[in-house]
Formats: structure tokens, C-alpha cells, sequence
């Protein structure tokens, strides 16, 4: 509460109290405890940025930033500085955030400052509002802004709305635009596909531009994911220099826009994709966008992913702060292969493993069309009879009589041509009526533009739950993009299509949160093809990647621990690279949300004994494991080796993986992060094989976490595809 004053006064002092256009020179900042972001007005009555950076410590110095000219920022007309929300027709020769055709077909915006104001949120945030609008035409524009002070996160998003007496058409809607003044810029972008998951690419923003964009509509992140690392003025580094992470909340088309001028300003847009959706908004009507959310920070991506984080556990993902579920799954065991007997003894194999959940993968559903394979069955959501003829409560039972949860898959945005549903219902689904029909994966998308198909999807969750109170969680996928972007209910309004596809999902997933609050789902995509903050206000966590071999989970978990709690990212124990011990699986798996999909009975005796002592060490270790401070210490792309950990109040786990090391390499020691240095800690390598004792001279000594951060230990060897887990615990 007292930040929160110290911010009120700040923004008080910075002529923050709202006031008109004419007065001029109005000063608004929005400031977290490491970054200040800071406008002013002109006295053309326009607003622009005067600063992004570190916090300035003296609130005397804001006097001195001035919306003169920045060399280049607009190329024309001797126009001010970065405006805020620069608009097309403005006088602005670069990208625009808004492009508006106005029920006259002028394409010009002006916005003037209105006023702003402040206030604060719950915990250390605090929202401030800007009000602007043009004064030939009346649209108002608003810009939010919640700055997150400890976690240091800025969110932002746009509200556009008029009252002309016809509609007027969004060709362009960014959700914020930010500007940079540095002499370089440096990118780390994340690419993709199945099973390929979180490629990384690096390059150097030059004058031009670069864009992040998906038009997939759906399977939004399964070829560009929606985040960015930049690096300003030298390339991303995990422990220094200045970087910005960013993300969008939205489930949808993106597009982040990075413009670099001719005297390398940098102009940074993000928001919903306009491909396809130019978007047609009616007399008194508010357009929302989706929030897009950055932290900014001088001491590398390591700290600004730290406070992504934490960000997220504390306001963002569902049940942040809460525990998470261990499970057994059966699809890598059994494919659509299974019975009730099979399923049973599955679940007595997770209970015997000490998991808390039983997880029933893809197949179980599907009768006139049984969903036995990939093509058929989609969207007929009742218990097969021929593999459940006693359906879903019976499996919900067996579960708790092996001492189990129980928890299923469904695709509910998805249905098959050979379905009862797509024959009963083919005006439910999103496609062409005039051409070739395109499928992926033999699916189609159903139409959530229509609210009788909201309804529908609801009613899948709704309908499961209502027949079993007791099911304890939902696997949630999504396997095809929209290959044929038509939608029979909106009819000469196909430019809405990808805009309201999102919508219709959130006002779905609105449903199932409001009636069932604390049903844990998972968010999967064919794997990580979805992973936003939109949709994860929705799941407590996300499929990272159907590609289970460790050494790739390596690079793909490294990534996504950038943007997203390690609570949040699902991890499993399969059979996928047998190359790899089963303790290097698990210890890679281990660092994340936790389960198996693997038989019990193709492990030797050693590998079950070893596998149910982790899964009890792993619910030992789950308060540090899970909401620990998270730190990259040795990069995977850097060598043969990889190091990770995470630090709790009063313990750490620390990961190392030799993954290929060369012959007679020189093995450096690792330096620990996130320790208190004037504690002592003991060291105990732990998740080690029936009959093994640790072979390092380090295990059971006892170190300060000065030395441990300093001087650092050597814990990497050199045996092929090994690794080694170590606990560490505070020594009174």
C-alpha cells in the first residue's frame, strides 16, 4: 500500500491530475520499480513518449523531458516526438497503430489528449487511463496501462469506440505501440512445428521492418510464438544488458510489429493480426484489444523472465499459486487401443507409482462413428459402448477405488466429416461453400463465432461434469488450424471471422470458470501450438511439445521458461529417445508440472523402484520446484552441457545434463544464482538409481552461498547423456 501511495504522489507531482489538452505539457507516468514509462503533451494538443527506461530516482528530472523532435520519428511536417498511439493519415509516414476508415471514407485520425487518471489495484499494481479523441470525427480512444512495480511488468491494451451515425471500419488496431532510442537491436524470435518446438533465431534489427505474425486462426503459435526477447543495444544475454520480453493475451492471430527507421529509432506494435480482419465497428460499440505485456530490464533475460514469472503465478494463470497435479497418462502406452480392463489396471499402475491422477487420452468416445483412429468420431462426445459400455462414471469410479484421480481428453473446438454432429450440424461448421474443402489432421474447426456452437462446446465440459462431479481435470486440445475461413453464421461478415472465433472461445471458457472454478486443464495444441496469457487465464497449464525425447525438451523447456512459470509447462515420462536412461528422463521432466506416459511393465524392477522414488521426491520438492525463483545457468546452445535451477526461501534444486560432452573437454564449474550469500547450504545429489551413492566430492558438504554464486561447483561430467540432481538446504 505504501508503493502504491508513493506512486499516487509521483503521479501527482508529474501533473498527472486529469486536465485538459489545452493546458499542455501534461506529464503522465507509469512506473514499476525498475522501469519508468513516461508521456507528455504537446501543445498541439497530441501525446507522445518522452522516456522508456530505467526508473529515474528523482521525480525533479521529469521537467526536463521534452516532446521536442526526435530525429526521424515521424519524417514529416516537423511533427513531436513518438506519439503514443500514432494513427494513419496523421501526419506520421511510418507504421500506424490505428487506421480507421470513417463513415465518410476519410482514412485520417487525429487523437488529442482528453485527460488520465490513476488508480491502484490490487496488490503492488497500478492502472493509469488515458483518454484521447478526435476533434473532426467522434472517436475516443483510451489507453489503459497496469504496471506491475514488483514483478516489473507493464500491461497494456486500447479501447476504440465511436457515436458516428454509420459504422466506420478498423483496418488496423494495434494494442499499444512503444519506441526505443538505441544505436542496435538485437531479436530473439521462437519458431516452430510439431514435435519442433521453440526454435530459437537471433538476428539484428536494420532500418525496415520485421514481423512475428501468425493468420493460422486457431493453432495460433504452431509456426511463430507469441513472445519476444530484445536485446537493446547488444544481443540478449541471460545475466546483463538491457532487454525487453513481450507477449499477447490472445488466442488468436497476432502480429508484433518491429519498425527500425532511418536513423534506427525503433517502433515496437503488437496486437491482433489485421489479415483477414478488417473489422467493421457499429455506432457506440467498443472495440477492446488484447493486452500486450513487457518487462524491461538491465540486468538480461534472466531477471525480466523471473518477474514474467512471478507475474503470472500471483494474476494471470489459473490457480497460479496453487498446487498442481502429478498423472499417468495412457496415450503413448495404448494409442486408441484400450478397454475398461485395460484402463483399470492403468490406473492401478498409476496409484502403485504414487501420481495423483489418472489421465484418459484421446479414443474413448464415438459411437455410429467410433473414434478408433484420427478420422472419425470428432464431435460425438458420448463413451464409446464398444470399449466403455458402462461409460464415464464407471472409469471415474475405478480410478477412486484405485486411490486416483481421474481426468479425460476432449477436442472440443473439432470435429470429423464422419461424425454424427458434422452430418446433424453441417451449418456448425467453418468452411467454404464453394470450394474444395482442406482438411488437417481429417478435421474441420467448428464456427464459436455462433453462440448455438458456444453453447455446444460448453456443454461438453458442462455435460462431463454434471455426469461426474468427481472428475478431476480436463486435457483441452486443439489440432487443426482453419483451412477453410468461412463462417456460415456470420454470413456477409467474414472479415469478424478470426476476431470473433477468440471471443466466442473466451466467452466459453468464461462459462466453465464461473461454473466450475477449480477444475484444473491443460491447454494443448498438437503440442505447444498454443501458449498465450489470453488462454491461460483459463488453464493452470500447457503441452509444451508432443516431442518427449529429454535432450529436445531441453531446448524447448529452456525457451519457455522465458515467458512462463515452470508450474505452468507439462512435462512427461515417455518412451520417446530409449538412447536415454529412464533417470535422465525423469530428471529432465522433473524440472516442470510432472507426469508419465510410459508402461510400468516395459521397466526393469530398479527403473519402477527409481521412477516411484522420484515421484515422492518430486511431491517433496514441488513448493521449490514449482514456485521457486527460476534461473538458466548454463545454456544448452553454448556446449555439451546444461544447467538450471530453482530456489526456494530456504532450499534449492539444481539440474545439471551432460548431454554430448567431447573427449577430455575442459569441465567448468557452475555458478549458482538466486542464493543468499551469507547463508550456508548443504549439498546432497538426489534421484539416484537403487544401489547408486553419489560419486561427486561435494555431495553432503556444506558451502556458503557466496561460494556457491562465486566460485561455483563442478558438477558436470563427462558421461554421455547423464545427469544429476542436487538439493540444497540452508544450515543453521
Amino acid at each position: 500500500m505504501k508503493k502504491n501511495l508513493f506512486l499516487l504522489f509521483a503521479l501527482l507531482f508529474c501533473g498527472h491530475a486529469v486536465a485538459t489538452a489545452q493546458e499542455g505539457n501534461e506529464c503522465i507516468r507509469i512506473s514499476t520499480d525498475e522501469t519508468d514509462l513516461i508521456y507528455k503533451t504537446a501543445p498541439n494538443g497530441r501525446l507522445y513518449q518522452t522516456y522508456l527506461g530505467k526508473r529515474l530516482l528523482h521525480d525533479a528530472d521529469l521537467k526536463h523531458l521534452s516532446t521536442a523532435s526526435k530525429p526521424g520519428s515521424d519524417g514529416s511536417a516537423g511533427l513531436q516526438g513518438f506519439e503514443a498511439y500514432v494513427t494513419a493519415g496523421g501526419g506520421d509516414f511510418f507504421e500506424p497503430a490505428l487506421s480507421i476508415t470513417h463513415s465518410d471514407g476519410n482514412m485520417s485520425t487525429v487523437l488529442k489528449y482528453v485527460s488520465s487518471e490513476v488508480k491502484p489495484l490490487d496488490g503492488n499494481a497500478t492502472e493509469t487511463v488515458i483518454r484521447m479523441k478526435d476533434e473532426q470525427y467522434p472517436l475516443e480512444v483510451t489507453l489503459h496501462y497496469v504496471a506491475y512495480s514488483d514483478e516489473n511488468i507493464i500491461k497494456t491494451w486500447t479501447e476504440i469506440k465511436h457515436t458516428e451515425k454509420l459504422p466506420v471500419y478498423l483496418n488496423q488496431y494495434a494494442s499499444s505501440v512503444v519506441y526505443f532510442e538505441r544505436p542496435r537491436y538485437f531479436l530473439n524470435e521462437y519458431s516452430g512445428d510439431w514435435a519442433k518446438e521453440m526454435q530459437l533465431g537471433s538476428q539484428e534489427l536494420l532500418p525496415g521492418k520485421k514481423l512475428l505474425e501468425t493468420k493460422l486462426g486457431t493453432r495460433a503459435a504452431m509456426y511463430m510464438y507469441p513472445f519476444f526477447e530484445l536485446g537493446l543495444g547488444e544481443p540478449v544475454a541471460e545475466g546483463q544488458g538491457e532487454v525487453v520480453l513481450g507477449t499477447i493475451a490472445w488466442t488468436g492471430n497476432y502480429r508484433f510489429t518491429f519498425e527500425v527507421d532511418k536513423v534506427k529509432n525503433l517502433r515496437l506494435m503488437a496486437g491482433i493480426n489485421p489479415y483477414a480482419s478488417r473489422y467493421e465497428l457499429q455506432p457506440g460499440e467498443t472495440f477492446v484489444t488484447p493486452e500486450f505485456i513487457f518487462s524491461r530490464s538491465d540486468r538480461g533475460s534472466g531477471a525480466a523472465s523471473r518477474g514474467f514469472q512471478a507475474w503470472a503465478k500471483r494474476y494471470q494463470l489459473k490457480d497460479g499459486e496453487g498446487d498442481r497435479l502429478t498423472l499417468l497418462n495412457n496415450w503413448e502406452n495404448t494409442s486408441f487401443s484400450f478397454d475398461e480392463k485395460i484402463l483399470s489396471a492403468l490406473m492401478k499402475d498409476a496409484a502403485h507409482l504414487g501420481v495423483d491422477m489418472f489421465l484418459l487420452d484421446d479414443g474413448w468416445f464415438g459411437n455410429k462413428y467410433p473414434r478408433n483412429n484420427d478420422k472419425a468420431g470428432l464431435g460425438d462426445w458420448q463413451a464409446m459402448k464398444t470399449k466403455l459400455p458402462h461409460g464415464v462414471p464407471f472409469l471415474v469410479k475405478e480410478a477412486k477405488a484405485a486411490g486416483v484421480k481421474f481426468g479425460i481428453w476432449i477436442e472440443p473446438e473439432m470435429v470429423n466429416p464422419k461424425s454424427s454432429l458434422a452430418e446433424e450440424h453441417p451449418e456448425w461448421i467453418i468452411k467454404l461453400p464453394n470450394r474444395e474443402t482442406q482438411y488437417y489432421r481429417n478435421q474441420l474447426v467448428l464456427d464459436l463465432t455462433n453462440p448455438e456452437v458456444q453453447d455446444f462446446v460448453f456443454g461438453v465440459v458442462d455435460g462431463l461434469l454434471t455426469e461426474n462431479p468427481d472428475l478431476a481435470y480436463f486435457k483441452w486440445d486443439c489440432n487443426s488450424p482453419i483451412t477453410n475461413p468461412y463462417s456460415p453464421y456470420l454470413g456477409e461478415k467474414q472479415d469478424r471471422l478470426y476476431v470473433d472465433y477468440v471471443r466466442g472461445l473466451y466467452n466459453v471458457l468464461e462459462r466453465i470458470k464461473a461454473k466450475y472454478p477449480d477444475i484444473p486443464m491443460m491447454l494443448c495444441s498438437g503440442g505447444g501450438a498454443r501458449c498465450d496469457y489470453g488462454a491461460l487465464r483459463y488453464f493452470t497449464e500447457f503441452w509444451a511439445s508432443d516431442n518427449t525425447d529429454p535432450i529436445e525438451r531441453l531446448y524447448i523447456q529452456w525457451g519457455f521458461s522465458k515467458f512462463f512459470p515452470m508450474k505452468a509447462i507439462c512435462a512427461h515420462v515417455t518412451s520417446w529417445n530409449r538412447r536415454t536412461s529412464i533417470k535422465f528422463r525423469v530428471d529432465v521432466a522433473m524440472m516442470c508440472k510432472m507426469g508419465f506416459d510410459i508402461g510400468l511393465k516395459e521397466m526393469t524392477e530398479d527403473e519402477l523402484t527409481f521412477c516411484k522414488q522420484a515421484v515422492a521426491t518430486y511431491k517433496e520438492l514441488k513448493p521449490t520446484i514449482l514456485d521457486g525463483e527460476f534461473y538458466r545457468l548454463v545454456s544448452p546452445y553454448e556446449g555439451n552441457h546444461t544447467a538450471v535451477m530453482s530456489v526456494g526461501e530456504r532450499e534449492a534444486v539444481l539440474y545439471t545434463y551432460n548431454i554430448h560432452p567431447r573427449f577430455a573437454e575442459v569441465l567448468y564449474p557452475i555458478r549458482l544464482q538466486g542464493l543468499d550469500a551469507d547463508k550456508f547450504y548443504r549439498v546432497e545429489e538426489i534421484n539416484l538409481m537403487p544401489g547408486k551413492t553419489s560419486a561427486f566430492k561435494e555431495n553432503g558438504q556444506v558451502y556458503s552461498g557466496d561460494y556457491l554464486m562465486t566460485a561455483g561447483l563442478r558438477l558436470f561430467t563427462t558421461e554421455d547423456l547423464s545427469s544429476h540432481l542436487f538439493r540444497l538446504c540452508v544450515v543453521e
